[in-house]
């Protein structure tokens, strides 16, 4: 089928991130979040980012005034369902997401090909409360999106062949390389890098190094370019103890236990640079560890 309109739901970190490569790809993009204020401020982003790689030569000044030409913003759900594509980019919580596929089924085309960027909830169970489980796909992007290469595309139970082939093209269009995982607890990425960070907040909260010297042990000593506790301050320490629940639900196994610092961070609201403050504090001019 040929997808030509795509609708996004969510605008924070990862919903702006996809508009933004969907449009520079050609894409005609309807952005929609319940926050005036989100959406506002993800377009003004939008446009910043670009100008970022307008300056670095990344992009022309031309492509950039298109791309920016083909999104639009609405509060309305309603509009969203009236595209080919629709992907899901709000938060990691599978209540939200299943209200937002719930909100969407009166207004979608036929068509209409529907897709959650989530990181770690079965694609399956998300289908099977929508009235086309057979036209439903996992499409996860990396973080950040303009920047990140990969997207992994996860087929449910009931996904046919059709519309993994029409995201599969989308993917190809974007210029970037799809990995194909099957529909068990986080796929392929998170399955393997959660639990690592997870693994480095257990040395942290058990005494065999401080922040500092986890971070600059795996930069230094395995060539990882962000240490765990960076990185997971990077993602944010609520998605990361979301996914560790879902793994750790999901595959009954104890050596998915989220770490209790872990959690004790996630309840004092130290969900790292989105809130000024995780394993580092972002509050002056250069990140401090916090233990």
């Amino acid at each position: 089928m040929d997808i030509s309109k795509i609708g996004v739901v969510g605008a924070g970190q990862m919903g702006n991130g996809i508009a933004h490569v969907m449009a520079l790809a050609g894409y005609e993009v309807r952005l929609s979040d319940v926050s005036p204020e989100a959406l506002d401020k993800a377009m003004t982003l939008i446009a910043a980012n670009m100008d970022r790689q307008v300056s670095r030569g990344k992009i022309a000044q031309e492509d950039r005034d298109g791309a920016l030409s083909r999104i639009s913003s609405t509060l309305d759900i309603a509009e969203i369902g009236q595209t080919d594509l629709v992907i899901e980019a709000a938060t990691e919580q599978e209540t939200v997401k299943q209200k937002i596929f719930d909100s969407l089924a009166p207004h979608l085309l036929p068509h209409t090909i529907l897709t959650s960027n989530t990181s770690s909830i079965s694609i399956t169970r998300l289908a099977s409360r929508t009235d086309r489980p057979e036209k439903f796909l996992g499409f996860h992007f990396m973080n950040p999106v303009p920047v990140m290469q990969l997207v992994e595309l996860i087929r449910g139970i009931a996904t046919d062949q059709e519309t993994y082939q029409a995201c599969m093209k989308v993917v190809e269009n974007l210029g970037k390389t799809a990995a194909s995982a099957e529909d068990f607890p986080a796929f392929i990425v998170n399955r393997i890098l959660v639990p690592m960070i997870n693994e480095a907040v257990y040395t942290l909260y058990e005494g065999v190094g401080n922040v500092r010297s986890i971070d600059m042990a795996m930069k230094l000593g395995a060539n990882h370019p962000m240490g765990p506790l960076e990185l997971a301050d990077f993602i944010g320490l609520d998605t990361c103890l979301a996914i560790m629940n879902v793994l750790h639900d999901g595959l009954a196994d104890t050596k998915y236990r989220p770490c209790p610092l872990l959690t004790k961070y996630v309840e004092a609201g130290w969900l790292g640079r989105k809130t000024k403050r995780g394993f580092y504090d972002y509050r002056g001019e250069e990140p401090v560890p916090t233990r």
